[in-house]
């Protein structure tokens, strides 16, 4: 088994989805934000 650790906001509704050989796999979409300073010092964000 695979862990993995996401942190951020649902984007949307998680999809699950059975393979052939009923294989469920889950799709979902994770939104993080990155904050910086400009090079003139002006606070930035980007989502």
């Amino acid at each position: 088994m695979n862990k993995a650790m996401v942190i951020g906001n649902l984007g949307n509704d998680p999809e699950v989805r059975y393979t052939q050989n009923e294989t469920p796999v889950t799709t979902f979409s994770v939104a993080s934000t990155e904050r910086w300073k400009d090079s003139d010092g002006n606070k930035q964000e980007h989502t």
